[in-house]
């Protein structure tokens, strides 16, 4: 099989995940097709040893292309994804422009890969600390009914881009040279510092990056219900989001009995011996494709709760892996049975 794959957004740091993501598992691609706005077009992308231009996307830019996985922001999705459609593309946008939407699939293949089988051309990718939070609660819920979760998440300034990662680097050195930070991407500095904002407050208190825990987790993992709340702080880590995870059963489920749920579960790496210091953490998750977990214990505030941390990094499993899985998917189940 070769397919033919575009990626908008290509120069980007999800986008540039991407084309590394395709090359290091070997998904058959014939041609690749980077694609960018005005302001990234012409910026090279190496594939498999040899550079390839980024051009401007256009009304032509997919025609031919199987797969288009898109990394450009909601507003580029929202204007190419169509275009795209009607070209014959099968399109994975990595964007909240399509998440909420019922008719669209929002997935992670490890916990709700069947929900592919009503994509129409269009998948959208859940956000990162979302993906990494429904990769550990699928498997629990094999073991009781989770009755709630309250999650304190830790991310990274990848997950903002470039730039931000630019910025955090700055503001590091300014401080080694005495200078006063200035900051640009973020609202207050971020180097030394950590941020209870991600996105825009809304009208309920809450910004939109913990509201979209909330949505996405109960669309993923089919519990329209599920009482969930999330504080979430940007902190001055270059990869990998972390969460702080309390989860609430309808019965006691022990520590015991989720480690070994979470050893069998798919995409997920059980961290977990603090007698040797062996727990999850950023600077270990950074580069891999396996969710962290650890610190997996009883709370000591509810008899029914277990307390437990996750590390997982945003730019691979919380993006660009994600992506590729899904197209991963979408070729296996379109494959013709060997008879």
């Amino acid at each position: 099989m070769s397919l033919k794959v575009a990626i908008l957004g290509a120069t980007g740091a999800v986008g540039s995940e991407m084309v590394r993501v395709l090359e290091s598992r070997n998904f058959p691609v014939s041609e690749l097709r980077p694609l960018a706005t005005v302001r990234s077009a012409g910026k090279p992308v190496r594939f498999r040893g040899r550079a390839i231009e980024t051009t401007e996307v256009n009304e032509h830019s997919f025609d031919g292309i199987d797969y288009a996985l898109f990394a450009a922001g909601a507003d580029a999705s929202r204007r190419w994804a169509d275009v795209a459609r009607r070209a014959g593309a099968t399109v994975i946008d990595n964007s909240n422009a399509f998440r909420y939407d019922d008719d669209i699939p929002l997935v992670v293949p490890e916990v709700n890969a069947d929900a592919l089988a009503q994509a129409k051309g269009l998948v959208a990718n859940p956000n990162c600390s979302t993906i990494q939070l429904v990769l550990v609660l699928k498997p629990l819920l094999a073991l009781a009914e989770i009755e709630r979760v309250t999650a304190a998440t830790y991310q990274s300034v990848s997950g903002t881009g470039l730039d931000a990662l630019a910025e955090l680097d700055d503001q590091v050195k300014a401080d080694a040279a005495g200078a006063e930070p200035t900051p640009k991407i973020y609202p207050h500095p971020i180097a030394f510092n950590v941020l209870p904002q991600i996105d825009d407050f809304m009208d309920n208190g809450y910004c939109r990056e913990e509201m979209k825990l909330v949505w996405e987790s109960r669309k993923i993992l089919g519990l329209p219900e599920l009482r969930l709340s999330a504080t979430t702080v940007r902190v001055p880590v270059r990869f990998a989001h972390s969460e702080a995870v309390t989860i609430d059963f309808d019965r006691a489920v022990e520590p015991d009995e989720a480690r070994a749920a979470l050893a069998h579960a798919p995409g997920v790496r059980v961290v977990d011996d603090p007698a040797g210091r062996a727990y999850p953490m950023p600077l270990d998750a950074a580069g891999g494709d396996d969710a962290l977990v650890g610190r997996i214990r009883k709370d000591l505030s509810h008899d029914r709760g277990l307390v437990l941390f996750i590390a997982c990094d945003n730019l691979r499993k919380g993006a660009a892996l994600n992506a590729v899985q899904i197209a991963e998917t979408l070729l296996r189940r379109r494959a013709p049975a060997v008879t």
